[in-house]
């Protein structure tokens, strides 16, 4: 080449091509153009921001709502469950049904207040108690055997029959006029109550370990008597409604702590699901027996038995309908801390 170009022609080569080196980065690189001349320069947006993989992010925590509907209800418990007291048609008072279910329990409108994925089921039975979950009643199998780990919600009432109201208020109501029998019942009571005690947290512990994800609600026994005057057809004096009234409060107390231990369990080993509590002692205010418009049934007797019926004091449509407002209240409102 240096004999075609000669030394001249050389040199003007070289010097193109440095020129070029120098040129082709500032014009096809504007970083470079942008550092050496201050020219093509853009403003800067800010950094990007780094968003976790969706598919790997951990998933939302679900709502109350939500925990308790995505899988199957059960409804357990005892008569107050069941509805005895509540029967609105022919069905309700099928004698061959010995659980005495009714189209009005509570049961119902929950079940229809919220979409259960994987369905409901009614198992509550009238006397039963606790012991009665783990044996069965009445040839119906053991309620403990309802739930599974797609049960994602369980409501129950429990503690009455093992305490013994029924017999309770039997020695309230019959009776001699002026006698205490009613009230001496105090020590068979606190006994009963001691063991309520021991056995209801094993209950509880044997429901959640078979249900797991569940939200458990609780339900705690309303308030049956007005104590404003004596109830017609009972024999009951203001005071011994007013004693009545004191002990269903101390079975709702029981019932109450006996649900926020269970539930402290399940946050110590941060497990899932919660156990829950509803207050119904004050469900039926203004409307318990004795009052004009009554939530509970007052004392019915069977004249050719010579007993108490068993819708007495149990409640009434309008207090089934009450109780199914406590439940769905509480279902939206949740445990207060994260079920999941």
């Amino acid at each position: 080449m240096r004999e075609r170009l000669g030394e001249r022609g050389v040199a003007v080569v070289v010097l193109v091509g440095l020129v070029a080196l120098a040129i082709v980065p500032l014009v096809a690189m504007p970083a470079v153009r942008c550092e050496v001349f201050g020219a093509g320069c853009r403003e800067r947006g800010p950094e990007p921001e780094v968003r976790a993989d969706p598919v790997a992010a951990p998933g939302r925590p679900l709502t109350a709502v939500q925990a308790a509907t995505r899988g199957s209800y059960a409804a357990l418990g005892d008569s107050y469950s069941a509805g005895v007291g509540a029967e609105a048609s022919v069905g309700d008072q099928n004698p061959l049904d010995r659980c005495h279910r009714t189209s009005k329990a509570y049961y119902n409108e929950v079940a229809k207040a919220f979409p259960f994925p994987k369905g409901s089921a009614f198992w509550a039975c009238s006397g039963a108690t606790t012991s009665d979950f783990l044996t069965g009643r009445h040839g119906e199998p053991p309620q403990l055997g309802r739930v599974g780990a797609d049960t994602s919600l369980v409501t129950l009432s429990v503690g009455g029959n093992d305490v013994g109201f029924s017999k309770v208020l039997a020695g309230c109501v019959v009776k001699l006029p002026w006698s205490k029998s009613c009230t001496e019942q105090g020590n068979d009571i606190a006994g009963r109550m001691a063991d309520l005690r021991r056995d209801l947290p094993d209950l509880i512990d044997k429901i959640h370990a078979r249900a797991p994800h569940a939200r458990i609600v609780l339900m705690g026994y309303p308030k049956a008597f007005s104590e404003v005057k004596g109830t017609g057809g009972d024999n009951l004096s203001v005071s011994e409604q007013q004693w009545l009234n004191a002990r269903a409060y101390e079975l709702g107390q029981l019932i109450r702590q006996t649900a926020a231990e269970a539930d402290a369990r399940i946050v110590a080993r941060r497990g899932q699901g919660s156990v829950e509590f509803v207050d119904a002692y004050s469900a039926f205010a203004g409307h318990e027996v004795g009052s004009s418009d009554p939530y509970m049934n007052g004392l019915a007797v069977n004249l050719s038995a010579l007993q108490a019926e068993p819708r007495s004091y149990h409640p009434t449509v309008n207090g089934q309908h009450a109780l199914a407002g406590l439940f769905i209240e509480q279902i939206r409102k949740g445990p207060g801390r994260p079920v999941s």
